[in-house]
């Protein structure tokens, strides 16, 4: 009865209840989360299902900004490809490796910013998928969020775009041949992020999906 009660008082306060309980579902699985790393949501599961129309066995495939490490050990517990999951935060990669463990999926975690950890250590990658911090700064967003969920894993300079900017220059030097790239984008994004990658002059065959709302939610593209 006190543990309800303190729960109650907690949702009441406006703490998501995922972060009152520790866990979510995602993809059919449940995932452990904290406030170390963001909420799984609904439509990345679609990123997922898209990405995993074009794994083969064998192939390797990095998540990028992993948090929670949902999409890394799903695709691990779905597909045969090696998964490599890289996040900047510590206290992220320490719940990503719980789950990974809880779920007995096999990947390889990596700390550092974006790309660095694929680069330093010269891993490349036949499928690159990330739902990195989109959210301009300047955005109002619902309070459960903005007052509980990581900012690391929110908000990005550059009014949102900062990490599709550095990660569409960087990933030439770690991508193999015909490698395909799966962003998950804001609802609003579609056009401003078509353009960085077209600006880069490195990638072919971009479109965006929308999601089950109807909202442009998923870019794919492809290494020249």
């Amino acid at each position: 009865l006190v543990q309800y009660k303190d729960y109650l008082d907690r949702y009441l306060k406006g703490e998501p209840y995922q972060y009152i309980i520790g866990k979510e579902y995602f993809y059919g699985r449940e995932f452990d989360v904290n406030p170390s790393v963001l909420i799984p949501r609904y439509e990345t599961e679609e990123l997922v299902e898209k990405v995993l129309s074009y794994i083969k066995p064998g192939m390797v495939v990095a998540d990028i900004g992993t948090g929670s490490g949902a999409i890394a050990v799903t695709l691990a517990c779905e597909s045969k490809a090696d998964l490599y999951a890289v996040d900047i935060s510590k206290e992220a990669l320490k719940t990503a490796s719980h789950n990974a463990k809880k779920h007995e999926a096999s990947v390889t975690f990596l700390e550092g910013d974006l790309l660095q950890p694929l680069i330093d250590k010269d891993i490349h990658v036949d499928i690159l998928v990330s739902n990195p911090p989109y959210i301009d700064y300047d955005e109002v967003l619902d309070p459960r969020v903005v007052d509980h969920e990581p900012h690391l894993a929110l908000f990005a300079d550059d009014h949102g775009y900062a990490c599709y900017e550095n990660i569409f220059k960087q990933a030439p030097s770690i991508l193999k041949e015909k490698a395909i790239l799966a962003f998950e984008i804001g609802y609003n994004q579609k056009n401003d992020v078509i353009k960085i990658i077209e600006d880069e002059q490195n990638y072919k065959n971009t479109y965006c999906k929308k999601d089950l709302y109807g909202n442009d939610r998923i870019i794919i593209t492809q290494v020249l």
